[in-house]
């Protein structure tokens, strides 16, 4: 059986006490090593330089250097490190600037250990990863965004339900409502949403959305 590859994962946030509750949780991951954390910008440049990790965690709020201009400069030198955001809630504006800058997901701070672990997968598998709790609004702004990891992908192929479907996803259906709407069943919606979800290389529903929205599916 193969063993997962080895994920070399650096952290950096100005909090001590974030990092290390960071750190306790990510020291029982076996396919991910911690090889260095920063606590500010220009810390997290050269460690990366140095250390040349595959997926960088970091804050967007750092002395001396923010996230933002670190995530500039490392993406510029080395695009295939898989950047990660932290965000507080009500960070909107910034989370677009860090995707912008070349991060290549984000998520919010009070993030669930499963989670962060999928957040660092993902990006380590060159694929977007985007908080299960990103809000309709900011998904909007971020497909409005210059910000478009699906430029060079291959077109998928929908059928005509699966494009109904997943047009009033984009509109916040729930599964019921949906099922209504189009005389289905609630079961065969969500065999609907998995296969979208698969066929969008998503992992959650934020994922999927965001794919429509910048291949103009919803729009």
């Amino acid at each position: 059986m193969l063993s997962s590859p080895l994920i070399k994962l650096l952290i950096a946030d100005d909090h001590e006490i974030f990092r290390d509750g960071l750190k306790l949780m990510l020291s029982k991951l076996t396919n991910v090593h911690l090889v260095g954390e920063a606590e500010n910008g220009e810390e997290l440049v050269k460690k990366a330089t140095w250390l040349k990790p595959d997926v960088i965690i970091t804050d967007i709020k750092m002395p001396l250097m923010d996230g933002v201009e670190a995530t500039k400069k490392i993406n510029n030198s080395y695009p295939n490190i898989g950047i990660i955001a932290l965000s507080m809630y009500n960070e909107d504006g910034l989370i677009i600037d860090m995707l912008e800058a070349g991060a290549k997901g984000f998520l919010i701070k009070n993030a669930g250990k499963l989670e962060i672990i999928e957040a660092i997968n993902t990006v380590f598998e060159k694929q977007p990863y985007y908080c299960k709790t990103t809000s309709h609004a900011l998904t909007k702004r971020i497909a409005e965004s210059t910000f478009n990891p699906y430029e060079n992908s291959e077109k998928v192929i929908f059928s005509d339900r699966e494009i109904e479907v997943l047009k009033l996803v984009c509109k916040e259906y729930s599964n019921k409502e949906i099922a209504d709407k189009l005389c289905i069943s609630a079961r065969t919606v969500e065999g609907h949403r998995l296969k979208l979800q698969e066929k969008t290389n998503a992992r959650n529903t934020v994922g999927m959305v965001m794919y429509a929205f910048k291949n103009n599916i919803c729009n």
